[in-house]
């Protein structure tokens, strides 16, 4: 026999969970051919990898991205492609850049500036608009080439915009011939390859603007019209991302799991821990054991990353603790090196500290949160000590914290970047995110890969998980195989894609080589290679070996190839059958 690529004497871990055995992996057009014991596949490949002493696992799965502009300007979904991600699906939170009219463009830029991140120059240089329905803009990703594959759910924003023009941007109430309307969309998307639909009801997913999304507070009506066109165009999955009031999940999360269970539709949303006072995760944990109950295990599933959403901040950045003071509006603009040298001036100091912050994005407030503020060195530690953090190093210099981080972003050159915990850092510690993540409800997401360019950067989780949860860590450790199956077939499970997520004959040949041994996350860095040369950050790690899609290797060694297999995925796939 003759193969494209053949994979040999690797530990191969299967993505269900099971235990790794040491074996060769045969690849034939794109798909897993043969699999055997150490030299029991017969016949050689046209490229072969000696993978003793490495791990061989599916390529990842990663249901919360926003690569929807980058997936056209760019035939590179990095970081997510540099840590193992074969596939990401993206238009979560109900944002997004179709279906769109030429005159709502400004519209829809304006949302995905203000909740993800994107410069609007970005987006205006980058974004070509060969589109206006939904249908065309999957073409337009089709026509495309990248390293890896795209999902995409129907965002509600730009529907509800779409089907009601200004009064959909103004959060107006919608008709039933707007409900008729957004139903017979619903059901085009999902019938021309969309996974689902998306959308979100977070008080701070707020436009550059600063007025709320379009989805923000629509009507029960509104969400079942929606969900029906997706059960009429043949079934999808709900995205859904809550409000956390004062008073926990409900009752906003129960609105969208009582629809589902009318229209018979699974939902994943977003779950967030937070760091101090009465815990309102219980109230969502809860909801989510009672739906499945009624409805059948697995339908309804917390998202939740396995470690602390951070902000990271720095002069460089997007937000810092005194990006809204007008004292530092002064020197905002000059040349890093010369910013700094004025910072350092005792009497430039004295008058920002003496400053108050003007009006901003509600994130940008997070950047004086001083318990939950911490350095972020070369080698990233997303659980450091409660002493690590700035207000912990103020006292201990005898200083208020907001001088401990004025001096802190001076260093390196100003360089420097801080890290904001905002959530999932219970009582400084990661146990209540790592017991919840051994919960067959609760699965990994949001990454945020493509979206909050200058300010995040959580896309490298895959890494994080396997190098930390399932080697580093003293406690509440994933064995690898329980590692590797909550970033394949889990999240592959829950997307509908049934034929990636597993190392098997007949499975699509998503595949990662790695030294699970030499994984280690690197310090996130800056690049300037977005459109217009729009600044953003980026992180790379060592020990992926190779990592390959659809049979092809896409990057060895953390350095990319020319290889460009990605495609669009045109709807929930089935497990195979041979």
């Amino acid at each position: 026999m003759s193969y494209d690529l053949v994979i040999r004497n690797g530990n191969i871990v299967d993505g269900l969970g099971g235990e790794p055995y040491v074996g060769d992996v045969a690849v034939k057009d794109g798909v897993i051919v043969a699999l055997g014991a150490p030299g029991g596949v017969d016949g050689s490949g046209i490229r072969e990898i000696d993978a003793t002493g490495l791990l061989v696992t599916p390529g990842f799965v990663d249901l919360h991205t926003h690569y929807d502009g980058q997936s056209i300007w760019s035939d590179r979904l990095n970081p997510s492609s540099a840590h193992g991600v074969t596939t990401v699906v993206m238009g979560n939170c109900g944002v997004g850049f179709a279906p769109c009219r030429h005159e709502d463009h400004d519209v829809l830029v304006d949302v995905m500036a203000g909740v993800e991140d994107i410069p609007g120059v970005v987006m205006t240089d980058g974004l070509p608009w060969t589109w206006e329905t939904f249908p065309e803009y999957l073409d337009a990703l089709d026509a495309g080439k990248r390293d890896i594959d795209v999902a995409v759910y129907l965002p509600h924003s730009p529907l509800r915009v779409y089907a009601m023009g200004q009064r959909g941007a103004d959060r107006e109430p919608a008709t039933p011939e707007d409900l008729a309307t957004m139903r017979a969309l619903a059901r085009e998307a999902i019938e021309c390859g969309a996974l689902g639909f998306a959308s979100s009801r977070l008080m701070i997913h707020k436009t550059a603007s600063g007025a709320p999304i379009p989805s923000y507070d629509a009507a029960r009506e509104e969400i079942l019209e929606i969900a029906k066109g997706v059960v009429d165009g043949g079934g999808g999955l709900i995205q859904f991302v809550p409000d956390v009031p004062a008073g926990g999940y409900q009752p906003v999360l129960q609105q969208v799991f009582d629809v589902a269970e009318d229209v018979g539709l699974p939902v994943t949303y977003t779950l967030a821990i937070g760091n101090a006072g009465e815990p309102t995760w219980p109230d969502a944990i809860t909801m989510t054991e009672n739906a499945n109950k009624r409805v059948g295990a697995g339908s309804f599933t917390a998202q939740l990353l396995p470690r602390p959403i951070g902000l990271v901040i720095g002069l460089e950045l997007s937000a810092h603790p005194f990006v809204l003071y007008p004292s530092y509006h002064e020197i905002a603009d000059l040349p890093l090196p010369e910013r700094v040298a004025e910072m350092r001036k005792p009497q430039v100091r004295e008058r920002i500290l003496a400053d108050k912050p003007g009006q901003g994005h509600p994130l940008i407030y997070l950047a004086q949160a001083w318990n939950w503020i911490f350095p972020l060195g070369d080698e990233p530690n997303y659980e450091p000590r409660h002493s690590d953090s700035i207000a912990a190093r103020a006292r201990a210099r005898g200083v208020r914290p907001i001088e401990e981080a004025y001096d802190r972003l001076l260093d390196d050159d100003g360089h420097a970047m801080l890290l904001v915990t905002t959530s999932n850092f219970e009582n400084y510690s990661l146990d209540t995110v790592g017991a919840l993540l051994h919960r067959d409800d609760v699965v990994l997401g949001l990454g945020d890969g493509g979206a909050h360019y200058g300010m995040i950067c959580d896309a490298s989780y895959p890494t994080y998980l396997l190098a930390y949860w399932a080697r580093d860590r003293a406690s509440g450790r994933f064995s690898v195989p329980e590692a590797v199956r909550e970033l394949t077939s889990v999240p592959a499970r829950v997307a509908g894609l049934g034929d990636r997520g597993r190392v098997a004959v007949g499975y699509k040949a998503d595949l990662n080589v790695i030294d699970h041994a030499g994984l280690r996350l690197h310090k996130p860095v800056i690049t300037y290679d977005l459109p217009a040369g729009g600044r953003r950050l980026d992180q790379t790690a060592d020990g992926y070996v190779a990592t390959i899609v659809s049979g092809q290797v896409i990057a060895e060694n953390g350095v990319p190839t020319n290889a460009r297999p990605g495609r669009l995925i045109r709807g929930r796939r089935p497990v195979p059958t041979g």
